[in-house]
């Protein structure tokens, strides 16, 4: 495989590192700081900045550093949950938007989770700000209301103090009251761009209304931080505008064999009876051709899809067939037609726009 870029991991071991967090990795040799901010847009890809960025001043106002890739699959999950304990998605196993319960006929929605479930055992990884908070740094995770208690954030994020906000004037005031103290930590996450792209796609009215959302916020956070605050802004994927839709089982062989449907769109965990792993990895190679990559689960492993280590639980719960879409392609969950068909920005595969992410900093 190629080199590697820089990812969400390494850019939070950095950021703590820079801190002063004696177990966190500067990978990126960040500056030493006493203050952070890290600002993290859902869905807004390195591509769409270079596409759009151009109409909101701010974006040429920030430094440009070298830019990250997207943790594999390109989805939030994945990525926010190595954001926040600094690991590879082999290793904290959260691989996907939904994967199949290890022993049952069960997918884990981990943006919903499970109340059958406890968070602290399925991703079993101390995070960063665990880590920065036990060391005596004040560390605090700004975002929705809504988002504060959910399995999700304790499984990928825990360890912070949770402020609640949901619009712009909220977000700046919990972030700069955060960051009152020195030797502080304030993680701001926004997913309006991503929510903006999946109803109306990429660069549609409401995407760039959403956007200008996002270009109002760092303004404001630039003006309002506390001065010599290290301000970083980066997203945790891209987006395709889905095009060409091949819905499995239909028309097709696709759903021969399949157990049960993970993953997204652009990225499929697919479980299969036992006996059939092989018949069914070259049917779907022939099917579809070259929209879509297919590998087998140890070939997935062995590529390093998920990091150069996958431990026992997670190799539990990655599909024993994994399909990535190239192009434009979605591939469809035959039980959820009407509602996949109708998500217009799609995520989770490894083309250039869903893996290329932004790394901006802003002098305060």
């Amino acid at each position: 495989m190629s080199v590697q870029k820089p990812k969400l991991s390494d850019l939070s071991q950095s950021i703590f590192a820079s801190l002063g967090l004696p177990t966190a990795h500067n990978t990126l040799n960040l500056a030493p700081t006493r203050r952070a901010c890290l600002l993290l847009v859902d869905g807004l890809g390195l591509q769409a900045i270079a596409h759009y960025g151009h109409e909101f001043p701010i974006f040429a106002q920030l430094i440009h550093l070298p830019q990250l890739e997207s943790h594999f699959p390109t989805t939030t999950v994945t990525n926010l949950t190595s954001l926040g304990t600094g690991v590879l998605p082999g290793i904290h196993g959260m691989l996907g938007y939904t994967v199949r319960i290890p022993g049952t006929d069960r997918l884990l929605n981990a943006l919903k989770w499970d109340e059958k479930i406890d968070p602290l055992v399925w991703q079993s990884t101390p995070t960063l700000f665990e880590q920065a908070k036990a060391a005596g740094f004040n560390v605090t995770s700004v975002g929705d209301k809504r988002y504060e208690k959910t399995g999700f954030t304790e499984a990928a994020l825990r360890g912070a103090t949770y402020l609640g906000a949901n619009h712009t004037p909220e977000l700046v005031s919990e972030t700069v009251r955060a960051l009152a103290e020195p030797n502080s930590f304030a993680y701001l996450y926004t997913n309006i761009v991503d929510n903006a792209g999946h109803n109306f796609g990429v660069g549609s009215e409401q995407w760039l209304v959403a956007l200008k959302t996002v270009a109002d916020l760092i303004t404001r956070l630039c003006n309002e931080l506390p001065r010599n605050t290290s301000f970083y802004i980066t997203a945790d994927h891209g987006m395709v505008n889905a095009g060409h839709k091949v819905i499995l089982g239909q028309e097709n062989q696709l759903m021969n064999d399949v157990t049960l449907v993970g993953g997204e769109p652009r990225m499929r965990h697919i479980y299969l009876t036992p006996g059939s792993i092989g018949e069914r990895v070259g049917q779907w190679r022939s099917e579809l051709g070259e929209t879509a990559l297919v590998y087998s689960k140890p070939e997935a492993i062995e590529l390093g899809l998920f990091g150069e280590t996958v431990s026992e639980e997670s190799a539990a719960r990655i599909g024993d067939l994994i399909a990535i879409a190239q192009g434009d392609l979605v591939l469809i969950d035959p039980t959820r037609i009407e509602k996949e068909s109708a998500i217009i920005g799609q995520h989770g595969g490894v083309t250039a726009i869903e893996s290329e992410i932004p790394l901006l900093r802003a002098v305060i």
